[in-house]
């Protein structure tokens, strides 16, 4: 029998040889990539972490600091959260992108990476070198309803209509304004706000747009309401009258089952996800407010789910407990799929245990096992790693070991769900 550490690490190298189509980021397509490795430590995993460490809010978030200067702040705390997954991606983006092969990064050696980051990110193919080394060949984007989706290569980055603000922030007169200087339709009522929701799924589709995506709250109902209803609401609203907050609930679900009715008019995927508090931590670092709790549950989504069979629905949730739910909901529902390993899940005990679970008991076509989430495209390649190397390992000990299955076929259940159910839900030819 092949010791499973050998066989692992074979699985996994030819893991990474499959090209890639990333399905959910928050890349700015205009400026993609890191401009030094302060953009890198700056991200929020590490502004949070060494906040939590003990590195005061105020000395991380100084009006007056430059990136530098907070980068070297940092790197001072960095020693308290080494043992962390997320050191570890700075290590291999070091290691990766700038041959940097010490331990960590200290107070004695930064400014030696510093330098040679600066140089190699403001090369005009660093963009292109990042995602070939990270082996993705399509990233989905997530754009506000109103971006013109102009400017880049939509078949690089491809468009995916962010609904947040649609949801949630239409009582905002700056949303309202934002809403009829995109669809160039003066929203009074529910025609016409149906007319505005309609043109701006034209313009998505006809920019290559493949899904919509929205982050819901625990305590989101969708519920189905009466158009009739909703009018008087939104005729309040948009000139400028306050709402009640079971009257702003409506408009809410409203909007929402609009989204859901459209996705099914244009065939784009739906990505629910599922179950964030905001600013559960107020005084947090900034991104880093943010929790879940353990009273979400896919129950509240029933109705969608039957109400729109042909609507394909990929579900990110943030616990284990919830990855139970949706295993089951994904084992049932012929439109709901396993959506990738979302924010305090992705982290390799929780990948192991939740991927091991969607493998035993969910349709391998109904799986899609990784996405980035990343604002920069170097933080792809070491998240990407991650899940490769937890996805191997269980292809090793689940199928060759355990079941007998050949590396062949073990492999081509993980392209399956890397790669090729990607290509099915989201319409990519």
């Amino acid at each position: 029998m092949t010791p499973p550490d050998s066989l692992s690490e074979r699985l996994f190298n030819t893991l990474c040889s499959i090209p890639l189509i990333d399905p959910h980021t928050h890349i700015n397509p205009l400026s993609p990539h890191c401009e030094s490795l302060a953009d890198i430590l700056t991200y929020h995993y590490y502004t949070e972490l060494v906040h939590s460490a003990g590195m005061p809010r105020e000395v991380i978030e100084h009006p007056d600091l430059s990136a530098k200067e907070k980068l070297s702040r940092l790197i001072d705390f960095l020693d308290r959260i080494d043992n962390t997954i997320q050191h570890e991606w700075i290590m291999e983006m070091c290691r990766e992108f700038f041959d940097f092969h010490e331990d960590t990064l200290t107070p004695e050696n930064w400014e030696s990476v510093y330098d040679s980051s600066e140089k190699k990110m403001a090369s005009d193919s660093w963009e292109t070198s990042v995602l070939e080394t990270s082996g993705i060949e399509k990233v989905f984007l997530t754009n506000d309803f109103d971006d013109s989706l102009e400017g880049w290569d939509t078949q690089r980055y491809v468009p995916c209509l962010r609904c947040d603000d649609l949801v949630f922030h239409l009582t905002r007169p700056e949303v309202q304004g934002r809403l009829e200087h995109a669809t160039n339709v003066r929203v009074k009522d529910v025609p016409t706000f149906s007319m505005a929701v309609a043109s701006l799924f034209e313009h998505f589709t006809s920019h290559g747009a493949k899904a919509c995506a929205v982050s819901l709250p625990p305590d989101f109902l969708p519920i189905s309401q009466i158009p009739s209803d909703i009018d008087p609401l939104l005729q309040r609203l948009f000139i400028g009258k306050d709402l009640s907050e079971p009257e702003h609930r409506a408009v809410q679900q409203y909007v929402f089952w609009l989204l859901a009715l459209s996705c099914q008019e244009y065939n784009l995927p739906f990505q629910l996800m599922i179950g964030v508090h905001r600013q559960v931590y107020r005084r947090g670092v900034y991104q880093g407010q943010d929790l879940f709790d353990q009273q979400t549950s896919l129950f509240q989504f029933r109705e969608l789910f039957n109400a729109f069979p042909n609507v394909k629905f990929p579900i990110s949730v943030l616990t284990s407990s919830q990855n139970q739910e949706l295993v089951a909901y994904s084992w049932i529902f012929p439109n709901v799929y396993c959506f990738g390993h979302w924010w305090y899940s992705n982290v390799p005990t929780f990948i192991d245990r939740d991927e091991r679970a969607r493998l035993q008991a969910v349709p391998k076509t109904k799986q899609m096992g990784w996405y980035s989430d990343v604002y920069k495209l170097e933080f792809a390649l070491p998240k990407c790693h991650m899940y490769r190397r937890v996805l191997a390992n269980i292809l090793a000990e689940d199928f060759v070991l355990a079941r007998n299955w050949s590396e062949d076929r073990a492999i081509d259940l993980g392209k399956q769900i890397l790669r090729t159910n990607v290509e099915t839900v989201f319409d990519i030819r």
